[in-house]
């Protein structure tokens, strides 16, 4: 049984990847630079390119626990028995040169290998009595030695300018010994939601009234973006008065201004009017997507603007599709558009074509090869919330296409969390 996806209103909107093109042309990234330590860098944004200043290893060391040799030691037919000169554990600082020849170290993982010696044979393949040990095979030159500068050498370019810091970063920064970092300094990132109808969740509801969950939204993704401050203006009735005046402090203090509701055309609607009383210049007044497509984005001055529609669903899908990707290039961020995977249909709906619509969808099984394939869950309108929170992700249905069929081959975007 087919779903019927279509719905939205008609009207003159531009494509969702031209928004999209514009939302982050607008942002210009920013300039003032910090230095913060490894431990408080996770997820902040590389303000330069790192390289390293030593070689990683920095000595010749050794990968098992055995005995090093030289391999030029090894004459004839085996076995070959070696007085076992000196132990060498990690951490050794010895230099231990011009030892006798037909000698064995016995050594340990991660122990520096003396320059002379040129294998290290393991110890399974070792027979130890007393002061002497016998191996049975001629080892090749360089067996089990991790040589200096293998993985890094000195000057080798670690992390580049516009990297958010990962764990993994942090861990070879910190292996070649460098202790802190520059980064570009965080976003302040102002949040503001509009309705008189909006009440704090505990706070008590009287009829016609119903809860903000869009503010704890936007927080939540925006507690998970480790570049990002957030300035949270709270909650506005419907008064253009009232409305500019936050509007003006918010411009005063941050990057970005991000809103929910009153974008509309309502009379009611006043975020619009609240924002162009400051100068805005919108360049996306309407998107040609579901949902989301009432979103407003544009400058206010030097703030970046972006008003999501107040239905949930419309806002959490334009803020990712669309907000997320310019607040990242504010940030300073080469990487600014959501990752997609490929997976298949396992559903059938409808769609208007010209419009690139987005469905909540959750995982049902996979193909031979691996990929996903995706049950779409009930949507119901832009308001409703479930389906939102039972799926595993979203999916791209196509502009182009006006009918989306079991096994058509989609753009899936997982919900990390």
């Amino acid at each position: 049984m087919k779903a019927d996806c279509s719905a939205g209103q008609g009207g003159e909107a531009i494509p969702f990847d031209t928004a999209v093109a514009k939302a982050v042309a607008l942002a210009k990234p920013v300039r003032y630079r910090e230095t913060v330590s490894l431990a408080a860098a996770l997820g902040r944004v590389c303000a330069a390119d790192v390289c390293s200043p030593i070689s990683l290893p920095p000595f010749d060391n050794s990968a098992m626990d055995g005995f090093a040799v030289r391999t030029a030691d090894f004459d004839g037919e085996g076995p070959w028995t070696f007085r076992v000169a000196e132990r060498v554990v990690a951490g050794d600082v010895r230099a231990l040169e011009n030892l006798d020849p037909q000698t064995a170290l016995r050594i340990f993982t991660g122990a520096p290998v003396p320059s002379s010696f040129d294998a290290v044979v393991t110890q399974e393949h070792c027979e130890r009595a007393g002061d002497t040990v016998t191996m049975y095979e001629r080892p090749r030159r360089g067996r089990h030695i991790r040589l200096a500068g293998e993985d890094v050498g000195a000057d080798t370019e670690l992390v580049k300018r516009g990297k958010g810091l990962s764990a993994r970063d942090l861990t070879l920064l910190a292996a070649v010994g460098i202790v802190d970092v520059q980064v570009l300094r965080k976003v302040r990132i102002g949040l503001l939601s509009t309705g008189t109808e909006l009440k704090e969740p505990g706070e008590p509801l009287e009829h016609g009234q119903i809860y903000n969950s869009n503010r704890i939204m936007l927080r939540s993704l925006l507690a998970a973006c480790p570049w990002a401050e957030i300035v949270d203006f709270g909650m506005v009735p419907d008064s253009l008065g009232l409305l500019a005046d936050v509007v003006a402090r918010a411009v005063a203090s941050c990057d970005a201004l991000v809103t929910t509701g009153g974008v509309s055309a309502g009379e009611e609607d006043h975020m619009v009017a609240a924002v162009q009383a400051h100068g805005a210049d919108l360049d996306v007044l309407k998107v040609a997507m579901r949902p989301g497509k009432p979103l407003k984005v544009g400058r206010i001055r030097n703030t970046v603007f972006a008003g999501l529609p107040g239905n949930p669903n419309a806002a959490l899908i334009a803020f990712r599709q669309i907000v997320l990707p310019a607040l990242r290039k504010l940030a300073g961020l080469a990487e600014t558009q959501p990752q997609w995977f490929s997976a298949v249909a396992g559903f059938s709906c409808k769609k208007r074509q010209g419009r690139t619509e987005f469905v909540p969808v959750r995982i049902s099984s996979r193909t031979e090869t691996g990929e996903p394939v995706l049950e779409m869950l009930e949507r119901g309108s832009s308001a409703n919330l479930m389906a939102i929170a039972l799926a595993d992700g979203i999916a791209l249905l196509p502009p182009d296409a006006a009918e989306i069929t079991n096994g058509t081959l989609l753009r899936y975007e997982p919900f990390w969390t």
